[in-house]
């Protein structure tokens, strides 16, 4: 927690604006009501209307990957899950793409998080449909189908980028897929961080349960878990959390994969402790990454989703090709 306040801290002073650690200090000492010297006002405006909500909407995404990383990893026994894998992020690219495709964004500023959401959740429990039809579940079919839903809605996306003809649409759609916390509010913060972070206590109260999946469905039934409940409570949950964050962040790879993995290796598989950790990690992951981003290449700005796919694609390579007996071992 101390780190993610010291990044936290150190990131409010970055930018084009330069703003002293010390003047961001006594600025949010005032806003709590503290008495503090006299700062500059502009750069009171700067830290309190721009950066502190991206920064909070950055921490808040990156807790919610990180968060059903774990929980996705855990669920399929598989180090190289993460959710993109039951649709979450496909489902709503394409929600997003439709709102700003139909013009929605401009007549009601929060069209775009509202659709992106409604669009993670629609797929992620259309995947699962598919996994228990015939009333028996299989994650080997859960598996498929989300590769298959996913290509779906990748080529929804495509048809729609091809046929739009709105240049300036079509600009927005492809910054908004790249993933990024520019123009980040506190509408945004009002919107994603209660569901993140009530998503993230109610797995954190199921990480024994989820510690009991791990051991397999039979001997979980021995020790009393309800199986085929739990299961659903813990991907709806994670999709829950990953559906807030893609509606406000757009698509920011890898996060979900990299941050619990590391920790995993480190610590353990208990989730009891993997879980909170994984919070901390991707919101230091993401708050680091958009640091970075807002840096390199100034004035302009570097996408958030661009910089960890770059950390995240050669993590991913190889991690598959340490573990690719587990991979086709579904």
């Amino acid at each position: 927690m101390t780190l993610v306040f010291v990044i936290g801290l150190i990131s409010l002073s970055l930018g084009p604006v330069d703003i002293s650690i010390s003047n961001v200090t006594w600025i949010l000492l005032s806003a709590i009501g503290f008495a503090t010297p006299e700062f500059d006002r502009t750069e009171q405006l700067v830290i309190e209307q721009i950066r502190l909500p991206r920064i909070i909407v950055g921490a808040s995404v990156g807790m919610a990957l990180g968060v059903a990383g774990a929980t996705m990893q855990g669920l399929f026994r598989n180090p190289m899950a993460d959710p993109g894998i039951i649709g979450v992020s496909a489902g709503g690219a394409l929600g997003a793409v439709v709102a700003i495709a139909a013009g929605l964004t401009s007549i009601f500023f929060l069209a775009l998080p509202v659709f992106a959401f409604a669009g993670a959740i629609t797929a992620t429990f259309l995947i699962y449909g598919i996994a228990v039809a015939g009333g028996h579940f299989s994650m080997a079919t859960l598996l498929l189908a989300g590769i298959a839903v996913n290509a779906f809605l990748g080529a929804s996306i495509s048809a729609i980028i091809i046929f739009l003809p709105d240049n300036e649409a079509l600009r927005e759609i492809l910054f908004w897929l790249a993933g990024g916390l520019d123009a980040r509010g506190w509408e945004h913060v009002r919107i994603a961080t209660p569901l993140i972070l009530g998503s993230t206590a109610l797995l954190l109260v199921m990480a024994r349960d989820l510690n009991l999946l791990m051991l397999g469905d039979d001997e979980a039934r021995s020790m009393g878990l309800h199986v085929g409940v739990t299961r659903i409570a813990l991907l709806s949950i994670a999709a829950l959390a990953t559906g807030a964050a893609v509606a406000v962040s757009g698509t920011i790879a890898f996060v979900g994969l990299v941050t619990p993995h590391v920790l995993r290796l480190v610590l353990g598989p208990d989730n009891r402790i993997l879980i909170p950790l994984s919070a901390l990690g991707g919101a230091v992951f993401v708050m680091v990454a958009d640091a970075i981003a807002r840096m390199v290449i100034q004035p302009a700005e570097l996408r958030v989703g661009i910089l960890t796919a770059f950390v995240g694609a050669p993590f991913f390579i190889a991690l598959l090709i340490k573990n690719k007996r587990q991979v086709f071992a579904l």
